[in-house]
């Protein structure tokens, strides 16, 4: 990659990108809880401020927070398990994974949530071991093939910053083909077309044969772009899309209640032909004396009236009500309200999660074909001949434990132990629980046999055989 090449590329995309960052980092303020009421308030921006509103308070709500867990629990809390039709070769698999790869696939999902699609680096580190990290969305610029049916990933442009050892931040922007990665820097804020070359692979390439004589250069030798993308879903949006209006709607009349009741607090004294001169005379005057002294005005009178504020609190109410049952209907998941489980059974709680479900497969969908890359770039590590890769999902959800163990129950000899097993709520791993029925069969086995052997009454159990005698020999009649 030249240098004049890599500034049209990044100018190309940078525009587009910039515009994936900022719908990025607002669905990231909003999964922090940091919505919009937090810097607009309720009021109008320009809003002259009437005497009877002074409360400005400013609550945000975590309902995208909580739909965005709900997905990453319900999917990931068990992660997917992979099978290539070898015992020893998924145990190797098993074990490159890492104790972390359920920590990586709950990553993979709120990334992929917040910003489209969640990316997977994979390298080799200084050992020759495979590693893999989630990398932050917002730092991939992606390069599709065009013209394709089926788009395919050509390179990838990642950017970030870096402190120099005098301090110096600096952009850095990869980009990472087949073959190769290049890397180029510029100054922070600096024009793109100050980039210049960056010496960061001080190390030896991982090609053997490729000796690196470039130092801004290197050779992964994967044969296809290590970098892997997860989608979101098929449209290409994020999860705040279909909810950010309703959100913001729900802060706005939750704050805007929270300042009437503060407001209704305070009264507004409306004087008439006032003797002082002074406000604060005549607040002294009312908190000493509990009286005020009035002049009579044009009209011949004097007076004091109050203003006070009336709070509409059942359309308030049933606002609320409605925004957050829209909120979990639009944003597919499960209003955490107890009163909607109680003691449900099992068909109630699956129609619950229905819409969870729906959005959950959606993502499924897509993070299939991803992992199945991740799998073949580890066979490839392992010198393992991939096969077909077999998945097996698990959910994590509310459910009844005591009718799922009937129903196991009913089910044997109509279906195989095995899947009896595979769907019983206290078994994680059918092929384990049918290792440890069989050890513990075969030693009640050796148990009842031993107890056999002890039994004083066991020749009676086959008259036909002759007594033996003590010495060996045969008892004469």
């Amino acid at each position: 990659m030249e240098l004049e090449q890599m500034k049209k590329l990044v100018n190309r995309y940078l525009v587009k990108h910039r515009e994936m960052v900022r719908e990025s980092k607002a669905a990231e303020r909003y999964y922090k809880k940091q919505n919009d009421i937090l810097k607009y308030g309720v009021r109008v921006s320009g809003e002259s401020k009437s005497p009877l509103h002074n409360a400005d308070n400013r609550i945000p709500s975590n309902f995208y927070n909580i739909l965005v867990n709900q997905k990453a629990s319900y999917l990931f809390a068990s992660p997917p398990i992979f099978d290539i039709g070898s015992k020893e070769s998924n145990e190797k698999i098993t074990k490159i994974l890492g104790d972390d790869f359920s920590k990586v696939c709950k990553n993979l999902c709120i990334n992929a949530s917040n910003s489209t699609i969640g990316w997977l680096h994979y390298w080799m580190d200084e050992e020759d071991r495979f590693q893999y990290e989630v990398v932050d969305s917002k730092q991939v610029i992606p390069v599709w093939t065009k013209g394709d049916l089926r788009k395919k990933l050509f390179g990838v442009v990642r950017t970030y910053d870096w402190i120099d050892e005098d301090g110096t931040v600096l952009d850095v922007y990869e980009y990472w083909d087949d073959t190769r990665c290049w890397a180029f820097a510029k100054k922070n804020r600096r024009s793109i077309h100050t980039l210049a070359e960056f010496s960061m692979f001080p190390y030896v390439s991982y090609d053997p044969s490729d000796f690196a004589d470039q130092a801004n250069t290197i050779s992964h030798g994967f044969g296809e772009v290590p970098f892997i993308p997860f989608f979101n879903n098929a449209e290409g949006g994020n999860d705040l899309k279909d909810i950010k209006e309703l959100v913001d709607a729900y802060d706005k009349v939750y704050s805007g209640y929270l300042n009437d009741l503060e407001d209704i607090q305070e009264v507004i004294f409306v004087l008439s032909g006032y003797e002082g001169e002074d406000l604060k005379e005549f607040l002294h005057n009312l908190k000493k004396y509990k009286t005020i002294k009035l002049d009579e005005n044009g009209d011949g009178k004097g007076g004091l009236d109050t203003l006070t504020i009336d709070i509409p609190v059942e359309a308030r109410e049933k606002m609320l009500t409605i925004t957050r049952k829209s909120i979990f209907e639009q944003g597919m998941g499960i209003d955490p309200d107890p009163q909607n489980f109680g003691n449900s059974s099992g068909v109630a709680l699956s129609y619950l999660y229905s819409l969870l479900e729906l959005k959950a497969g959606l993502m499924e969908t897509e993070f299939r074909s991803g992992f199945n890359r991740l799998i073949r770039a580890i066979c490839q590590y392992s010198g393992i001949k991939p096969g077909p890769i077999i998945q097996t999902w698990t959910r994590t959800s509310v459910r009844n434990d005591s009718e799922l163990a009937s129903i196991a129950q009913q089910s044997a000899g109509i279906i195989s132990r095995h899947t009896i097993l595979g769907h019983h709520p206290w078994v994680d791993d059918a092929d384990k629980e049918l290792e440890q029925l069989e050890k513990e069969e075969r030693e009640e086995q050796e148990r009842l046999e031993e107890q056999q052997g002890y039994n004083p009454f066991r020749e009676q159990e086959n008259p036909g055989a002759s007594p033996i005698k003590e010495g060996g020999g045969s008892v004469e009649e």
